[in-house]
């Protein structure tokens, strides 16, 4: 039976596992940025660039609405914003951490972005409001999968492009380094710089908990999504799953 969503806890609802993980990442918060660097040896940045200028020609229109969805302090929405040309419309982000969101709002002042506190599964946006919909990193921490593509769905425009770009688990030899970094190295670097065991902990199993890409392609597929893709990034680590919403 497939994951419907993260589950930071045994046996939670879906209310629980969401309250968990907002309060877990309110509480790595301060020492977030620095350590998506240290543990990814900054590849994170490439990643992130990359997934941006996959949708180039969405976000050089000026007139595009653009949403950076599970933001967290932003690092997403700053490879986003780095195309966008001036001026243009302004651009969304939301998360729904509050530590989070108050440090994206400190690092972008100035710039054409809106922060939002918001559960993606609940957006205060109305139906059709958004040309690209893009989550780097954020998406497998929704307490619902499918709930969570649905509402991405909704808020797209007929025609809106999604992006998702997450972890995975490779196989073969690089696989098995990347397990071992993964499950032993990365939450003792992670707990020790953050002093939150739980939370590195909690990484790699939602990485363990996430949807494979051909299950995770059937779920957007059944959500109202076509032309679905995945690219994968850096020998499978992470990848980019794509769609467009029916028009």
């Amino acid at each position: 039976m497939s994951a419907t969503g993260a589950q930071p806890g045994k046996n939670m609802t879906e209310q629980q596992a969401a309250a968990a993980v907002q309060q877990m990442f309110d509480s790595i918060a301060p020492k977030y940025d620095l350590l998506n660097h240290v543990l990814s040896a900054g590849i994170d940045r490439r990643w992130w660039r990359r997934c941006a200028t996959t949708f180039r020609d969405t976000l050089t229109k000026p007139e595009a609405a653009v949403l950076d969805l599970c933001c967290g302090t932003g690092d997403m929405t700053s490879a986003l914003l780095a195309l966008r040309p001036s001026p243009a419309e302004q651009m969304m982000a939301v998360d729904f951490s509050h530590e989070m969101i108050s440090r994206g709002i400190e690092k972008h002042r100035g710039h054409n972005v809106c922060f939002v506190e918001a559960d993606a599964l609940n957006l205060p946006m109305p139906d059709n409001s958004f040309d690209l919909v893009v989550s780097a990193f954020g998406f497998r921490n929704l307490a619902n999968y499918d709930a969570g593509l649905r509402e991405i769905a909704r808020v797209l425009k007929p025609g809106g492009q999604v992006g998702i770009l997450d972890f995975n688990q490779p196989g073969g030899p690089i696989g098995k380094l990347y397990a071992f970094y993964f499950r032993r190295v990365l939450p003792a670097i992670g707990a020790a710089i953050s002093r939150s065991a739980s939370a590195y902990a909690y990484l790699p199993a939602s990485v363990g908990r996430f949807p494979k890409p051909p299950e995770m392609l059937r779920k957007m597929e059944t959500a109202g999504y076509t032309h679905t893709t995945w690219t994968p990034y850096t020998f499978g680590i992470a990848g980019l799953y794509r769609g467009a919403k029916l028009g």
